[in-house]
């Protein structure tokens, strides 16, 4: 039997489109190496990751050290949200020391204390779209979005009645101050490189 006929099959069985059929359905998918995939409303898309991103989610990664073990950091690992089928794999995730992950081994979005995007050119309208309301619906609250092509960054807070009521945005350069959120930390962007 073929991939794809394993597919059909699995389309057959269950009647109900899911996030974990869609993910079933990814994980017998040949996906390119280097990839990203993730879920958005029900639509899924793959996106390279170019070396920059990769420099600035480590770099992000680096600096939340400060206050969050490895075990509360995650980089591209599904977390599902609120909304029809979104299944996110977010650049950058903090979570509370208070976690625990669901009976399928994920982290709950409930527990999600900041989040980072970094814009990939094919899917940043997702990021300003779709998965910043998803982020807001949830209350994560502090959503960051890093722009390496305009080489700027953009702070999303105060999430209430799915929508940030809290926002502002400088370039690279500029720290993000996150002392009067739950992060406490001022994150540093001056090494972060343009695309």
């Amino acid at each position: 039997m073929t991939v794809l006929d394993d597919r059909i099959e699995m389309a057959e069985e269950s009647t109900e489109l899911t996030l974990d059929v869609m993910f079933e359905w990814l994980e017998k998918m040949p996906v390119p190496e280097g990839y990203k995939t993730e879920i958005v409303g029900g639509h899924v898309f793959m996106s390279p990751q170019r070396h920059h991103h990769f420099e600035i989610i480590f770099d992000l990664l680096q600096q939340l050290h400060a206050k969050y073990s490895r075990k509360q950091l995650a980089s591209d690992v599904r977390i599902d949200f609120p909304g029809r089928l979104n299944g996110f794999a977010c650049d950058v995730a903090a979570i509370s020391d208070r976690s625990v992950k669901d009976g399928k081994g994920h982290w709950r979005y409930q527990d999600i204390e900041f989040v980072a995007e970094v814009i990939s050119k094919d899917t940043a309208a997702n990021d300003y779209g779709p998965k910043k309301d998803a982020y807001a619906t949830a209350e994560v609250p502090v959503y960051l979005i890093v722009d390496p092509y305009a080489g700027e960054w953009r702070l999303h807070t105060l999430p209430k009645d799915g929508k940030y009521h809290g926002a502002v945005s400088f370039g690279f350069g500029e720290d993000v101050d996150l002392t009067g959120t739950v992060v406490g930390l001022t994150l540093r962007t001056d090494d972060f490189p343009r695309d």
